[in-house]
């Protein structure tokens, strides 16, 4: 019985297909209208800046240090969107709603450090539009309930460079405002280049309170609500575009998943605004009754 296992295992292996992706065709979601549209007209104006893009003041992670991090590529009518995910179960994965509404299908990316590379820790899954789980409170016109499940069309192999994210158990109320959480992905390297990056980076800086953070964005709360967590801009680092669907986390006995990569400031990822994500805990019930956690 041992041997029969081995051998469909390397079957299974074998008759893996590898995706090719044409690079050159795939801009970061924050391209597309789809993104713009759901934020609020008083921040319409902002479309026309050109800010510092990609995951700001940060550094490059080593591989695998980020086991659940995932380059999420959703094909759209228009082209070919990049976003980031995490590895929910072997059959899910875990992404903004902005990410991969219309989208037609795409591929997500498992234990990739460089995205751009053939490598052997590399998983490459397509998904169909039919996979796709959007919040039914999400609309192309507002940032609330920005949160998605996919499943993909096979399920991920998990190895030590593959590993399913962790999130808050049932009936973590805790802010985590105050505590270190990093967010990482593939986001853009400078303002002076249109280059996503090829490998994994992450920043890291105080989560803060509602509070603190309603007031970095002028106290609109048609902006900032309880079902977001922001962290702060210190030292300009932050996540951007790119990043989008990517996570944040905390040390919790292990990197627990804490926040998705929702939106940030327009007028500049560098500039010290807090960079605004979805709140996991929040969703809690929704992301489990939308996939086999």
């Amino acid at each position: 019985m041992k041997t029969i296992v081995l051998l469909i295992g390397v079957l299974a292996v074998a008759s893996a297909e590898w995706i090719e992706i044409d690079w050159s065709q795939v801009r970061p979601i924050e391209e597309f209208d789809h993104y713009w549209a759901r934020l609020p007209a008083e921040l319409q104006f902002l479309r026309t800046a050109f800010p510092n893009r990609r995951v700001t003041n940060g550094q490059e992670a080593t591989p695998g240090q980020f086991p659940y991090q995932i380059a999420l590529l959703s094909t759209f009518t228009g082209g070919t969107g990049l976003c980031g995910g995490s590895v929910l179960t072997t059959n899910y994965i875990l992404t903004a709603a902005h990410c991969v509404q219309n989208a037609l299908g795409g591929t997500a990316i498992m234990g990739a450090h460089n995205r751009l590379l053939t490598e052997d820790t590399q998983q490459r899954i397509a998904f169909s539009s039919a996979g796709i789980n959007i919040h039914s409170g999400y609309t192309s016109t507002n940032i609330r309930n920005d949160i998605a499940t996919v499943r993909l069309n096979s399920a991920i192999s998990l190895n030590d460079r593959v590993v399913p994210t962790r999130i808050p158990a049932a009936g973590d109320s805790r802010t985590f405002a105050g505590w270190t959480g990093t967010v990482s992905g593939f986001g853009r390297t400078s303002d002076a280049s249109t280059a996503t990056s090829a490998v994994v980076m992450f920043a890291s800086n105080p989560i803060m309170t509602e509070a603190d953070c309603l007031s970095s964005w002028g106290g609109n709360t048609n902006i900032i609500q309880a079902q977001n967590i922001c962290l702060s801009g210190e030292g300009g680092r932050s996540s951007c575009n790119g990043d989008s669907g990517g996570p944040l986390a905390v040390q919790d006995s292990g990197s627990l998943q804490v926040g998705i990569v929702s939106f940030g400031s327009a007028a500049g990822c560098s500039i010290g605004m807090p960079s605004v994500y979805v709140r996991v805990s929040h969703f809690r019930d929704w992301i489990i009754a939308n996939s086999d956690l």
